[in-house]
């Protein structure tokens, strides 16, 4: 950098959209910057400029908003924090650990976030039990004549609710594995078309949802299920 106005950028930042390379002119905070660098991912940022440049830029020249400490051993974080407390005109200021700042920003601490998560999960089980339900709905009513042989044989209506169950259970699973695949895949498209944007899918989400989606489906199948152990085999049988 051998100018106020020179910038760094990541190998992301560098590679997305059309590309951008030592030389081009960047927009940051709707002032050009001339890139005089490009370095690896992981440093914090995607675009590094003058920390003095900055501060004018926002109208704080001369001003931090904060500071970051490296300690030597975790075990002394907690005697440098009372020493910085005990030092006169810093007894008012927020000292906090790294894993406390970053904890502020999990879900639980952006308003609404939790609840917007809540409302989205909430229509996609609704959306889910009432397609299971119309399918297998359907299915019984079509299969009245089978359902009906099969209980002249001699089947219990427990017998006719695990097969219509088992049914359920398959498609579910198919489904499940077909959206994760498909999730995956438009990921992967995400990624390779924005680099910079960051998509959170982790195991954890992964099997929250597939289990959601797999008791919503098999919630969907409970009526058509007993709607097809009630059916009386005469009629059934005489079923066109």
């Amino acid at each position: 950098m051998q100018g106020p106005y020179d910038a760094l950028v990541d190998d992301v930042f560098a590679n997305s959209g059309p590309g951008h390379h030592v030389g081009d002119t960047i927009l940051v905070l709707k002032h050009p910057f001339r890139i005089a660098g490009i370095f690896a991912h992981g440093k914090g940022g995607r675009k590094l400029i003058s920390i003095a440049t900055l501060g004018e830029l926002m109208g704080s020249d001369g001003k931090a908003s904060a500071f970051y400490l490296k300690v030597d051993d975790p075990k002394n974080i907690a005697p440098i924090t009372r020493e910085i407390l005990a030092t006169p005109g810093l007894q008012n200021y927020q000292v906090m650990t790294m894993d406390e700042w970053l904890s502020l920003m999990t879900p639980d601490r952006i308003p609404a976030l939790n609840t917007a998560i809540d409302v989205v999960i909430a229509i996609a089980v609704i959306i889910g039990f009432l397609v299971i339900f119309q399918s297998m709905y359907t299915t019984v009513l079509e299969r009245t004549r089978e359902i009906g042989i099969l209980k002249s044989m001699g089947a219990s209506k427990l017998t006719i609710v695990s097969v219509v169950l088992r049914e359920t259970a398959v498609v579910a699973v198919a489904g499940v594995l077909l959206g994760v695949a498909i999730s995956f895949m438009v990921k992967g498209f995400l990624s390779q078309k924005f680099p910079t944007l960051y998509l959170d899918m982790n195991a954890a989400w992964v099997a929250r949802g597939a289990a959601i989606a797999f008791v919503g489906s098999v919630c969907g199948s409970l009526y058509p299920a007993w709607m097809a152990a009630r059916k009386d085999p005469i009629d059934a049988l005489a079923y066109e």
